[in-house]
């Protein structure tokens, strides 16, 4: 005799509890739902979408369902022993957090050091950076203007630098030739007193005559001749 196995039809609450699951990226506000059937949906959830549905939720608390499912996720996300710590800290302080709760701070905590961490190494770069620019050669194609340099094209300034030339060039033609100047004057002064007394000295010689007694003496001797 073959024995027909005759498969059992799915009631009524396997086929909500089947399309809820299916459907739970859609799920919000499940207030009204048994806690029996969010037993069997809610661990089909991911992170992101169980905390969805428990902020959705806020006239119920869900962690009767929910808290040893956020305790699954911290255990996946930061490691068994990680875990174990937590759960030996709550028993030495004789404390309770919620998993959920200790899941966001362990998150934020983590986030907040790879952050440091980033900004540490992008520091540590930018310090190389400068350093090698520091000791990179550069080269200056601008050269800087002159007070001193002379405008062969006119300009505002062109007609002091003028005067301011001139000046200088009198002062120093005259620092250079006035010496020699008055050394000239000095020989010259020198030379015609000496001519006057060469000529003075015979005078006297020859008693004192002065110029009208050499006329006078003169005139008899023509009209003797």
């Amino acid at each position: 005799m073959n024995m027909m196995v005759r498969r059992k039809a799915p009631s009524l609450v396997d086929l909500c509890i089947r399309t809820a699951i299916d459907n739970v990226r859609y799920l919000g506000d499940v207030g009204e739902t048994d806690i029996g059937l969010l037993s069997h949906i809610l661990p089909h959830c991911t992170a992101d979408q169980l905390g969805h549905i428990e902020k959705c939720t806020e006239e119920r608390d869900l962690s009767e369902v929910t808290d040893k499912l956020w305790k699954k996720f911290y255990e996946k996300e930061f490691g068994v022993k990680s875990t174990s710590l937590v759960v030996e800290r709550m028993k030495q302080k004789k404390v309770s957090f919620k998993w959920s709760k200790l899941y966001e701070a362990k998150l934020k905590d983590r986030d907040e050091a790879q952050k440091k961490s980033f900004d540490r190494i992008k520091q540590l770069y930018q310090k190389e950076d400068a350093r090698k620019q520091s000791r990179q050669v550069k080269i200056c194609t601008k050269v800087p203007p002159s007070s001193n340099k002379r405008c062969f094209y006119g300009g505002p300034g062109t007609s002091n630098m003028k005067s301011n030339l001139m000046k200088k060039a009198k002062v120093e033609c005259l620092n250079r030739y006035i010496p020699e100047v008055k050394n000239l004057a000095a020989m010259k002064k020198q030379a015609s007193s000496s001519l006057s007394s060469r000529c003075i000295t015979p005078a006297r010689k020859l008693g004192g005559f002065s110029g009208k007694d050499c006329a006078s003496s003169s005139k008899p001797m023509q009209r003797r001749l």
